[in-house]
């Protein structure tokens, strides 16, 4: 098969979908999985010139902390040794691969500007056209806009600054001291790697977080969590409102960052020319500063009042209080594994339930609006007529 990468101008500007994914990543193809067979018509966007290219973007050693035994999205096992860690380029070769398994109705090069929604539909104005559909889901990830604090303005233009996103390898960064700020998986990560390039590190730590083996008593963490059922507790139970408060930092601990040679500092309160200063009053001069602080939503383009509220997306499960429109791939969307690789077809597939019973509701005389069940179902596919078993993994 061949990916379906469909022209990025619509022949059709009139044509009204019944839904329109905006992500082509690892969500957004999760959920079409199941949106082919459902027998409606969709389509998914995505601003990039090339699948996986939030992927192939990030610093060159980056390895999953997930095995390739939970890595996978529906249908197509991840081709690597279940045990192994996959590294950043496998997995966007991964998603590719899997959008012409799959046979995946892709637009690429599709950025959308703006969406509205007015008598029912909504408008999506886009570099290369408008489209419009009757469903909406947003599947563009929780990495959108790199987050960089206000005080990195007052260094000096002779310091070093990345962000953890356009950081490739040690070479990036100039040799002498080096602090790293932010002590999430990122952070942590890029230290390590700096130390084990002769650079002399600092990290910077806030709310310090948890960290946690990549293989306590011998099995993957990934495979502890599968196995006790804590990877689906729901995100408004008391338990995962605890994993919640601190983020998990897996395969580190401070000990082996300090005999790395890594310097342990509390957070950054300011910073003055080549100088950066420190909650408990230690100052350090530096010749680099690596900002490993996370990003931040970017929904500007999303014109539809209480969709999103101080930059944040309002939904339950997922679905927002707009009809028509959802979210898919958001942290702690449901679960831990909502935003994850190898978990997110839970999500997908509940969404692909919800999103039938929207068009069920709302009858087409075309007769297309198959119902998403664990019956097969005769729907269309990459132009073909094939019977299919709907499979969803139970959430």
């Amino acid at each position: 098969m061949t990916l379906t990468l469909m022209s990025a101008n619509d022949p059709h500007p009139s044509f009204t979908l019944d839904v329109l994914v905006i992500g082509a990543g690892q969500s957004g193809l999760a959920l079409g999985y199941y949106l082919q067979r459902s027998g409606l018509r969709f389509k998914l966007i995505d601003a990039a010139p090339r699948l996986g290219m939030t992927w192939r973007s990030r610093w060159e050693s980056l390895r999953l902390f997930t095995p390739a035994e939970f890595s996978s999205l529906p249908g197509m096992p991840f081709p690597a040794s279940t045990s192994s860690y996959p590294g950043k380029d496998d997995v966007a070769d991964y998603l590719q691969a899997y959008a012409r398994r799959t046979d995946m109705p892709v637009q690429l090069g599709t950025a959308v500007r703006r969406l509205t929604r007015r008598d029912g539909i909504f408008t999506a104005t886009t570099d290369n056209g408008t489209i419009r559909a009757r469903q909406v889901v947003i599947a563009t990830g929780p990495f959108q806009t790199p987050l960089i604090p206000t005080l990195a303005s007052g260094m000096s233009a002779s310091v070093t600054q990345l962000h953890s996103a356009t950081y490739q390898r040690p070479d990036d960064v100039p040799s002498g001291r080096v602090v790293v700020v932010g002590a999430g998986n990122s952070g942590v990560q890029i230290a390590a790697e700096l130390a084990a390039a002769g650079r002399d590190v600092t990290i910077a730590i806030g709310s310090r977080p948890r960290t946690v083996p990549q293989r306590p008593l011998g099995k993957d963490l990934f495979w502890w969590l599968t196995r006790t059922g804590l990877i689906k507790t729901p995100s408004g139970t008391r338990l995962a409102k605890k994993f919640q408060a601190r983020e998990l930092v897996i395969g580190a601990s401070w000990r082996s960052l300090r005999r790395a040679g890594v310097r342990l500092r509390p957070r950054v309160t300011g910073a003055e020319g080549a100088n950066l200063r420190f909650a408990d009053g230690s100052e350090q001069d530096t010749e680099a500063v690596l900002w490993a602080t996370g990003f931040r939503p970017d929904y500007d383009w999303l014109d539809i009042e209480g969709a999103v509220i101080d930059g944040k997306p309002q939904h339950t499960r997922g679905i927002s209080p707009t009809g028509g429109l959802s979210f898919l791939g958001l942290p702690w969307q449901h679960t831990r594994g909502s935003a994850l690789l190898g978990f997110v077809q839970h999500d997908a597939a509940w969404l692909a339930e919800h999103i039938c019973a929207c068009e069920r509701r709302a009858p087409d005389p075309r007769g297309l609006h198959a119902p998403l069940d664990r019956r097969a179902s005769r729907v269309t596919s990459g132009g073909r007529r094939v019977e299919v078993q709907v499979d969803a993994p139970r959430s």
